[in-house]
């Protein structure tokens, strides 16, 4: 009866996304090092402050994101190694709270890094931070940035973290606060990788990491690679049988014609369909100054057990996530950012108005991709949607200030 209403439950998912497809990047704007946590219904994407203060998106379907605001004002951020930027952070539940681990550091300050730790009731924020686990200095580790939090399924929790000077992992506290006392760091794997993720399936422990260098632009040669383990702190090796701890993994994505520097992946997600997906940063040939935008791409498992992305490089056009009824329009975000869209559930029209009147540039797009209405428009404009068949579109909004997104229910 159960593997009935399971079959039953993936027929009524495949049935609420057929035929459905997206593009890569799905996130057209630089937000390096993305991390995700599904909360209910919707995921909550955060990164490497290029948006300064390190900022939010969320999703329904891992495809369409919308800006929704920072973790952190100017007053609030996290002030433990003077200057510098908040990069590579890993959102988690811990209990009945919402803890962000993130890095503090600044270019060639490998010993003065270090990772902190804040906390918040909403997955939007805002965050509140608690400070520092740890200096490189004060563990012994150099370059200590790219947390990534990792849970046991009997509460043990446990930080991993390390840039090409060497993987690893140590034990925390009960509420992920605090490193756990009298715990000892672990090396787990060698110089040859940074922004570790660590994924649990059939009864292996993989170790995804990125190898070569990150942020050269179009000349970035950062790829995914992995290794794996039968014990969270290893020996993780290659399909040879040969150590991480020697810079020994399989590779798992790298650059094609159109995408190169990929890499810095997120936690594992998955859909409605139990299906795994992996989003990470990549630049994109024809935008060389469009900085590291975000990709979405499937994890196929193979016969071996090994995880593998199609032909080894991202996706330009692939099938989406397998994501079940679509959510209804109340539980999205109410506004875009900097703009005030209303109604957003329609029959013959809405209005956009810039809130600081500003020029800006609209399209409304289809969950396929089709655009149906475009246009250009300062401080405001009333959009006739009475030619749109019913359902869900996305508003994609342009202006000086960046590119923000919302979706509207034609009913």
């Amino acid at each position: 009866m159960r593997t009935i209403l399971l079959s039953l439950a993936f027929l009524a998912v495949t049935a609420a996304s057929a035929q459905k497809t997206y593009q890569n990047p799905v996130i057209n704007r630089s937000l390096p090092d993305p991390t995700v946590l599904r909360v209910g219904k919707l995921y909550y994407l955060y990164s490497t402050e290029d948006i300064r203060n390190t900022p939010i998106y969320v999703s329904r379907n891992l495809v369409n994101w919308s800006y929704v605001g920072t973790c952190f004002t100017e007053e609030t951020r996290p002030k433990m190694v003077p200057g510098g930027g908040i990069w590579a952070p890993d959102i988690n539940k811990i209990g009945n709270r919402y803890v962000l681990y993130y890095s503090k550091s600044t270019w060639g300050g490998e010993w003065e890094c270090g990772i902190g730790v804040a906390v918040s009731v909403s997955p939007r924020g805002p965050f509140t931070d608690k400070g520092k686990l740890f200096i490189s200095s004060e563990i012994g580790v150099q370059n200590s940035i790219d947390p990534f939090y990792f849970e046991e399924e009997d509460g043990r929790k446990f930080l991993f973290w390390g840039s090409f000077r060497g993987i690893y992992g140590i034990e925390l506290s009960d509420d992920g606060l605090s490193i756990k006392e009298g715990a000892e760091k672990q090396q787990i794997a060698g110089t040859l990788t940074e922004g570790t993720c660590i994924y649990k399936h059939n009864g292996y422990y993989y170790l995804i990491g990125s190898a070569g260098s990150c942020c050269e632009g179009i000349k970035s040669t950062y790829r995914m690679v992995v290794a794996r383990s039968e014990n969270l702190f290893g020996p993780y090796v290659n399909r040879a049988g040969q150590s991480a701890m020697n810079n020994n993994f399989v590779q798992l994505l790298n650059k094609s014609s159109k995408f190169v520097g990929v890499g810095h992946c997120s936690e594992v997600v998955q859909d409605d369909a139990g299906q795994d997906w992996l989003l990470y940063h990549g630049y994109e040939v024809a935008d060389p100054d469009g900085g590291r935008k975000v990709f979405l791409d499937k994890i196929i498992w193979n016969e071996s057990g090994w995880p593998t992305i199609k032909n080894r490089m991202p996706s330009e056009t692939a099938e989406a996530p397998l994501i079940g009824e679509e959510a209804d329009v109340e539980e999205l975000p109410a506004e875009a950012q900097g703009y005030d869209i209303s109604p957003r559930a329609v029959t013959d029209s809405f209005c956009i108005r810039a809130l600081q009147e500003q020029a800006f540039s609209w399209q409304v797009v289809d969950l396929h991709g089709k655009v149906w209405k475009n246009g250009k428009a300062q401080k405001a404009v009333t959009v006739n949607t009475r030619d749109l068949p019913m359902g869900l579109y996305v508003v994609t909004l342009n202006s000086k200030q960046g590119q923000t997104s919302q979706k509207i229910l034609r009913k």
